[in-house]
């Protein structure tokens, strides 16, 4: 029961900070829509399986503790959101209500995206190894674990849902639809910035 209860705090915790995800679901729901939001959500529930099937696997014990492939994982995830960021910081204000400027993305891009976004943040990886290393002991059987890696990807996937249907809100994205290419470039901005202090990092991890 205390190992249950320290992995739902734990991932309560861990969902809830800010990140790379939730910038990501939080614009995709403000300038497309509640589907792309929601569908980012379902992407990024889908980079954590891969997360908890290789640590599960025991590949991400060996991925955490080799300095080279850590390394290489950081910067590729940091090359990915800095790409990402300098997308959106292209946005350009909109002459009217009618005529955006964001390239519309199709439920497979919104998938796509929500599970990049995950699986290549190196964070996560550090979360989730973390976890199965220091909480659930190594005695706990593969169906629990398994069942513990559904918890942390349903929970992603509720939380990020429920952010999506709340910035895709009519009121609320009513009165931000003049200010898109403004979010555009923020979010751009955030993503840009979580890039460069993964990559800052990578060289300086213990």
């Amino acid at each position: 029961m205390t190992e249950l209860l320290a992995v739902i705090t734990i991932t309560m915790l861990a969902v809830i900070s800010p990140g790379p995800d939730f910038a990501m679901v939080t614009r995709n729901s403000l300038l497309l829509s509640r589907r792309a939001g929601v569908l980012t959500a379902l992407g990024i529930g889908a980079g954590v399986c891969i997360h908890v099937a290789y640590t599960i696997l025991g590949i991400g014990l060996v991925v955490r503790q080799s300095i080279l492939l850590f390394s290489i994982l950081k910067l590729g995830g940091a090359g990915y959101l800095v790409w990402l960021g300098f997308k959106m910081l292209r946005a350009r204000p909109a002459d009217s209500l009618e005529k955006v400027n964001v390239p519309p993305l199709s439920d497979l891009g919104a998938l796509r995206t929500g599970f990049f976004t995950n699986a290549l943040n190196p964070k996560t990886t550090v979360f989730i190894v973390s976890l199965f290393m220091q909480v659930v002991g190594p005695s706990t059987p593969l169906s629990v674990q398994i069942g513990y890696g559904a918890f942390i990807a349903t929970t992603h996937i509720l939380w990020f849902a429920l952010v999506a249907l709340f910035f895709s809100v009519g009121a609320v994205c009513i009165r931000l639809l003049r200010l898109r290419h403004w979010i555009d470039r923020v979010f751009g901005t955030l993503l840009v910035g979580f890039g460069v202090l993964l990559a800052s990092t990578s060289v300086t991890r213990s």
